[in-house]
């Protein structure tokens, strides 16, 4: 396809990786967003999350990661500066998991370091960590932290420099995928091509997608630690805690971030309109798996709970498919949207100047 006009639904980080993956081929793009840009009830809006190319079993992911740092190096480039943070990534197993053996196995192959850590160290090391039932410690390289909130403000920006048009505040009522228009109350707005990426809303302009991608609500805890522990966790790595009852990943405080901690349970419940402010049902299981994963977790001062809503599928994947004749989709699944949605966003990008609409 001739770069023309294409029309892009949301302004989370798949949106606005989609244009701009758009804009370096040469197209005009005009983004629709229901609220400001961006906007703090998106998924995609956050202080930090975990980036890494361990995946456990889920190898196909893996196999993405290689390309999926590769894409991010190619935006810091366009935006003249990084938003990542390289960190190891410690993962302890309470009891027996097949985790570490899949990651492991699939970091040989990409060439990606890591090893083992003496559990008779990890207290010393880690003196935040319970240890208690741990049964390994692996330290991971190729890992670290993407900082959403200045990611996309500064895509924002660079984007709107390049002459991407905004639409903020711009509900979209629906969109016509045969004929490549969005329409917003009684304006039709028409293009080459429509691309909807509208996180937990996604299956309200693409009714297709009601029942296969389901909106999840989540919940994260940020904290303040005991002040004997701050200089700890100032050096502190990614953490992930593969256990029944604690089952935790955890961000340490980066400069302009909190000590976050959620987990990895789908609710698959919940509206995305409901409020983001965290209940106490949202947080119920998180603060007793935390109370697993460090000691003395009852002397952390909460600072924030708060909620989002994934998009959940059965099989964790992504959905990113033609619709109609002008129309594409793309959804991520879960915390993994954010990590390779500057891949995903190119992909459908480059389909989309192909003339094949991408499909994963």
């Amino acid at each position: 396809m001739m770069p023309g006009k294409v029309l892009v639904v949301g302004a989370g980080i798949n949106g606005l990786a989609t244009a701009w993956g758009l804009v370096r081929r040469g197209f005009a793009v005009e983004v629709f967003e229901q609220g400001p840009v961006p906007n703090p009830v998106s998924s995609s809006h956050d202080e930090h999350r975990v980036t890494r190319h361990g995946y456990g079993t889920m190898h196909r992911y893996a196999r993405l990661m290689p390309e999926a740092f590769a894409a991010y190096d190619a935006m810091w480039a366009d935006l003249g500066r990084s938003h990542f943070a390289p960190k190891p990534l410690i993962v302890f197993e309470r009891g027996a998991t097949d985790w570490i053996d899949a990651s492991t196995a699939d970091m040989d192959a990409m060439g990606i370091g890591w090893r083992e850590v003496d559990l008779d160290r990890v207290a010393q090391l880690y003196p935040m960590l319970n240890t208690d039932g741990m049964t390994r410690c692996t330290e991971m390289d190729g890992a670290g932290v993407l900082f959403p909130v200045r990611i996309l403000t500064d895509l924002a920006v660079h984007l709107a420099r390049r002459g991407v048009v905004f639409h903020a505040n711009t509900p979209v009522d629906a969109v016509d995928p045969e004929a490549g228009t969005v329409t917003v109350g009684a304006t039709v707005h028409g293009g080459d091509h429509v691309v909807v990426a509208a996180g937990a809303w996604v299956a309200r302009l693409v009714p297709g997608l009601a029942g296969t991608v389901v909106p999840s609500r989540q919940a994260v805890m940020f904290v303040a630690p005991p002040v004997e522990l701050a200089a700890a966790w100032a050096d502190a790595p990614v953490f992930f805690d593969l256990g029944e009852a604690s089952g935790t990943y955890t961000l340490p405080p980066e400069p302009g971030t909190r000590l976050k901690i959620g987990d990895h349970v789908f609710t698959r419940r919940g509206d995305p309109d409901e409020s983001r402010a965290g209940t106490d049902a949202d947080v119920e299981r998180l603060i007793a798996a935390a109370s697993g994963t460090f000691r003395d977790f009852h002397r952390y001062v909460p600072l924030e709970r708060k909620a989002c809503f994934y998009t959940v599928t059965d099989d964790e994947r992504f959905i990113a498919e033609p619709i109609g004749a002008r129309g594409s989709v793309l959804s991520a699944c879960s915390g993994h949207g954010f990590k390779l949605a500057a891949l995903m966003g190119d992909k459908v990008a480059a389909g989309i100047a192909a003339g094949e609409p991408y499909r994963h």
